[in-house]
């Protein structure tokens, strides 16, 4: 299965690709899944993730990182357009030590709007509201 049977592997972006787990998808193709974050940094924080398993940046092979990587490109000018924001900032950790929470290759969309700080803490957001932001996002 092109999830890596997400179960087996206990990974909750496998989960959430398999749909397993729901989410509020903002992109959607054959290799890559972006959806905005349930513990955002600010109103649009979104995720972008390779279907396929893989833990970070090194063990990702160059295909799979060359599609996540357009697909970043391609959801953050959309998201500057839908918020509209603007600017964002591209995270991606890599290890423990380097703040990684979940143990597979994501990227992070954070839209910015005005000068005030980022904070890395984002809290629990209300699903409602991220079901709305959702659709006034739109999919691409």
């Amino acid at each position: 299965m092109w999830y890596n049977n997400a179960m087996k592997n206990n990974c909750i972006f496998c989960a959430i690709a398999a749909g397993e787990i729901p989410s509020f998808k903002i992109y959607e193709d054959d290799l890559v899944l972006a959806y905005l974050d349930i513990n955002p940094f600010s109103t649009g924080h979104t995720l972008v993730i390779p279907k396929i398993h893989s833990e970070g940046l090194l063990d990702t092979g160059d295909e799979t990182l060359a599609a996540v990587i357009s697909r970043v490109k391609k959801v953050a000018a959309h998201l500057r357009t839908a918020l509209p924001c603007e600017g964002f900032n591209i995270l991606q950790n890599n290890g423990q030590a380097a703040g990684q929470t979940v143990k597979h290759l994501h990227f992070h969309i954070v839209p910015r709007c005005g000068m005030a700080p980022l904070a890395f803490d984002g809290a629990p957001a209300d699903m409602e509201e991220l079901k709305a932001l959702a659709g006034r996002i739109g999919m691409i």
